[in-house]
């Protein structure tokens, strides 16, 4: 029986990026396929925005190549298959004039010409992603009035917009409620397995990492270790990650009587 051959979304080879001689990522190569629920983890200044960034073709690395879907980054145009919740997304003044729907309406403007008009695509597409992200009650309301998870889903929401086949989230969960976090893990999951939407879930808290995910990558300024987020990290792991001495807590429930 022959081996299938499969073509990665994302395809990294010993990119380096340096700023002002000063080496932000050395060495990277990765891989990640469709469908799969990636975690990339590491310390603040550790380089994983720097990466999220060059994968979307916003910075170009020093030197290495990345390729999307086996092209050339510098030659891929299907960007509307990628969408991006970067950092702070969520962080949006309370005075700020626009509603829910005004927002997730951004999502879809890739897809379109400078002055054409929403096409009932477009309408449908923008209704969708506010019910994926169960959001759609909130459409008039004024996004600076809501709470820090829902503003999370309405930025989400509009990623999805664009029905991409991957989403890219850099520190998600920074400002939200533990109970909103749990209901959003909920929300990633179904996007993954039910839509087979691909996550690269971004973030410095190695607390916030889901059991769903199907592969964990640790990230400072290297990538150190690619494991199942099954085979948990080490004491030592974390320590060489975080560049501090970490302990491994155990907590015991207390029987009642």
């Amino acid at each position: 029986m022959p081996l299938s051959f499969k073509v990665p979304i994302f395809d990294v080879k010993n990119i380096n990026f340096s700023v002002h001689s000063q080496h932000i990522l050395s060495n990277i190569s990765l891989e990640i396929f469709n469908g799969e629920y990636i975690a990339i983890i590491g310390p603040n200044g550790g380089g994983k925005t720097t990466l999220a960034r060059m994968l979307l073709g916003l910075d170009k690395p020093t030197s290495g190549e990345i390729k999307l879907y086996g092209k050339k980054i510098t030659a891929f145009k299907s960007w509307d298959k990628i969408g991006y919740v970067p950092q702070r997304a969520s962080h949006v003044d309370e005075n700020f004039p626009a509603t829910v729907q005004d927002i997730v309406k951004m999502g879809r403007t890739s897809k379109r010409s400078l002055f054409s008009r929403f096409s009932q695509a477009d309408k449908e597409a923008i209704e969708e992603s506010m019910r994926k992200m169960d959001v759609l009650d909130l459409r008039d309301k004024m996004v600076g009035k809501l709470s820090g998870g829902q503003r999370q889903r309405v930025m989400i929401a509009r990623a999805l917009a664009s029905n991409p086949e991957i989403l890219i989230l850099d520190e998600p969960n920074t400002g939200v409620d533990m109970v909103s976090q749990k209901r959003f893990y909920a929300l990633l999951k179904k996007l993954n397995q039910e839509e087979n939407i691909t996550i690269l879930f971004i973030t410095h808290d190695v607390g916030v990492i889901a059991d769903d995910i199907s592969r964990l990558f640790t990230i400072n300024q290297k990538i150190t270790i690619c494991n199942s987020p099954k085979e948990t990290l080490s004491c030592d792991e974390m320590s060489a990650l975080y560049g501090i001495e970490t302990h491994s807590i155990h907590q015991h429930k207390q029987h009642e009587h």
